[in-house]
């Protein structure tokens, strides 16, 4: 008998890199325990065969099933309109932060569509869903942070109003790294802005974490913290 997905999922599992996995996400209990790079080289075999019928029939009873239905995206041969459309149908399957970081890596045809993504991204960057609004921003911070779209980037991220805690963080990430491609025009923003307090300071500790920030700077960077 033809071994299903989940089979090779169960085959490849590792108790040790399970037990880390899902220390590393809180929130799920789910995890087979499939190394990333295990699933990113099953995802490319899928790619290649039938892989809309693999799309349109997964199981996502697993923390891997998920996540190899993201890396599958990431990896066919198809136009524009048909990614977007099975990004539209994948992004409410995502339940944590690594699912949708490893998801926003994998979509790498953004970098020849930017203007097309920019668009169907927008909606992302207002939702209230907390893993939703996180897909937007991290594919912000995957693609987005250069000369063409730096200003349009500081003003999406400064209307994020959310609670959920990997917002706020993927929010802080993103201007971490604003701050270390564009310093200057980044630096303007931290000193006006309106996000919270919690954001703010975690912005600035992940600046001051940045092996690309020199000493002096990240002094003057502590010094901006915000105090209750």
């Amino acid at each position: 008998m033809e071994k299903t997905i989940r089979d090779h999922l169960f085959e490849w599992a590792d108790k040790d890199y399970q037990k880390f996995s899902a220390s590393l996400i809180p929130n799920i209990n789910n995890v087979i325990g499939v190394r990333i790079p295990q699933l990113r080289k099953f995802a490319k075999q899928i790619a290649k065969g039938d892989w809309r019928t693999y799309l349109d029939q997964a199981d996502s009873d697993y923390f891997e099933e998920n996540m190899l239905q993201g890396l599958v995206i990431g990896y066919v041969n198809t136009d524009v309109e048909e990614i977007l459309h099975y990004i539209v149908k994948f992004v409410p399957k995502i339940d944590n932060w690594s699912v949708c970081d490893s998801f926003c890596t994998g979509l790498k045809f953004t970098r020849l569509n930017m203007e097309r993504v920019w668009e169907f991204l927008q909606p992302y960057l207002s939702s209230e869903n907390e893993y939703e609004l996180r897909f937007g921003i991290v594919m912000l911070l995957d693609y987005y942070i250069n000369e063409a779209y730096f200003h349009q980037v500081l003003k999406r991220l400064d209307k994020v109003q959310h609670e959920g805690y990997y917002v706020k963080m993927a929010v802080a990430w993103a201007l971490s790294i604003c701050f270390v491609k564009f310093p200057e025009p980044t630096m303007m923003y931290l000193t006006s802005n309106t996000l919270d307090d919690f954001t703010y300071n975690k912005t600035l500790q992940k600046i001051t974490e940045s092996y690309r920030v020199d000493r002096e700077t990240k002094e003057l960077i502590r010094s901006m913290k915000r105090r209750k």
